[in-house]
């Protein structure tokens, strides 16, 4: 790829340097490999190596043909195509996914974007109803794909496979080294190109016995033993999730919830809250263990132990990224009987007893009740609550616009201040409401 525009891309998304993966991926010709697996740890940068793969094979596409990518989530979805965009470069994108507007997919895809981005559901909906010339589809990308197959995608797979019948290029993408199985309904391991970058990261694996077959107290405890670190705890049921959420709320631990029974709104904010060090710990089911860009994600604790030992390398592999240890804390109770997976020789924690309630975190998530189809930009809102709150640049944490809305992270003592100097105040000539996103 032109020098020039890998320096143009590194600005746009203020990245320093392009780390080996990705300038491996800039360089790969796609014409010479026609199936490609890129494998490496989740956050290891793997979203913008593909999409510099994508951004050189644009630049040999014919007028009217398109490049797919296969997501199991909506939040990956989402986050692919933002990436996507910052860049800034010729390669146009659109992002498809159940619970988004018909509609403003559709004006999207009129366009023509050269990468289509979405959830396989939601990708046969457009095919069906015309608004994607499945023949047209010269490249498809599956990130996470043994997730999807996993998720009981397959059937559209194989659906929008046959449709794509000129396709030229597959690349697979996978946080783990993919088992011939899973490659089976691609023609198996031979033939394909692969690209494997991971380093070596230590997982510091725990367990905690809990005296008690409920283990909320043992899980209250724990928390307060790993303090102010950023801790994701994990459980295998919606509803747990939600019981644990009450019990911690009980007790004081700032925390936020994620799982696939929530609304799409809600789960983004909570998302961000985490992300942005509004809150310290987040409560997920496995929605949470792979695809989704979190960074520095110091601990992982299982309050269930997942069926498969994949999904627990998967829960652990949040943590212990690509340069960066991390820990793992596993719940047990007394009588609970231990997975022939799960190691032996794990030590086990001894919690100290009398520890205090973690710090309240540094930051706070605020909500504005303006966003892109206002007109309004990341820039106008740090400037905003310069002039108007008196803030400095380090006041301020991550923001995200959203469409009709935006979230923007300030530090906790300036909270009150923000609030009661911006509330109603104009952005860019236009009121807007602000508020705690709780």
């Amino acid at each position: 790829m032109d020098t020039a525009l890998l320096e143009q891309i590194k600005r746009n998304l203020s990245i320093e340097e392009l780390n080996e993966m990705q300038l491996v991926s800039a360089s790969a010709d796609l014409n010479k490999y026609r199936k490609v697996m890129l494998l490496s740890p989740t956050g290891s940068g793997k979203t913008l190596a593909v999409l510099l793969m994508l951004q050189r094979l644009s630049e040999h596409l014919r007028e009217g043909e398109k490049m797919l990518m296969l997501v199991p989530s909506r939040e990956l979805a989402v986050q692919i195509d933002g990436v996507c965009r910052a860049m800034k470069t010729s390669l146009t994108s659109v992002c498809c996914y159940g619970g988004n507007l018909m509609k403003d997919e559709k004006n999207r895809l009129r366009e023509n974007p050269l990468l289509v981005v979405g959830t396989p559901g939601r990708l046969i909906d457009h095919f069906e109803q015309g608004t994607i010339d499945a023949e047209s589809i010269r490249c498809i990308v599956m990130d996470e794909f043994d997730k999807c197959l996993e998720l009981g995608f397959r059937d559209e797979m194989a659906v929008i496979f046959k449709k794509a019948c000129k396709l030229k290029n597959l690349i697979l993408l996978s946080a783990t080294d993919a088992s011939e199985e899973a490659l089976l309904p691609f023609g198996g391991k031979e033939g394909f190109k692969v690209f494997d970058f991971y380093k070596k990261v230590d997982v510091h694996e725990h367990i905690v016995i809990s005296p008690e077959k409920d283990k909320l107290q043992t899980l209250y405890d724990t928390l307060l033993y790993i303090g102010n670190e950023k801790t994701i705890v994990f459980l295998n049921y919606r509803e747990a999730v939600e019981r644990v959420s009450g019990w911690l709320t009980q007790k004081n631990i700032c925390h936020a919830v994620f799982h696939g029974g929530m609304e799409q709104k809600d789960r983004e904010k909570n998302l961000y809250k985490f992300k942005n060090g509004s809150c310290d710990v987040l409560v997920s089911t496995d929605l949470a263990s792979r695809g989704l860009d979190i960074d520095a994600v110091d601990n992982i604790v299982h309050y269930h132990l997942p069926l498969k030992k994949e999904i627990y390398l998967h829960r652990n592999g949040r943590t212990g990224r690509w340069d960066r240890d991390g820990n793992s804390y596993a719940i047990l109770s007394a009588e609970e009987k231990r997975p022939e997976w799960l190691g032996r020789d794990i030590p086990v924690a001894e919690l100290p007893s009398g520890l205090p309630l973690p710090q309240p975190p540094r930051f706070v998530t605020l909500y504005l009740g303006k966003g892109k189809k206002d007109k309004i930009s990341k820039a106008d809102i740090v400037g905003f609550l310069i002039k108007k709150a008196g803030l400095d640049k380090d006041d301020i944490g991550l923001i995200a616009v959203k469409k009709s809305y935006s979230f923007v992270a300030v530090k906790r003592a300036k909270c009150e201040i923000v609030i009661k100097t911006c509330q109603k105040e104009k952005i860019k000539g236009v009121k807007t409401f602000m508020e705690v996103a709780s």
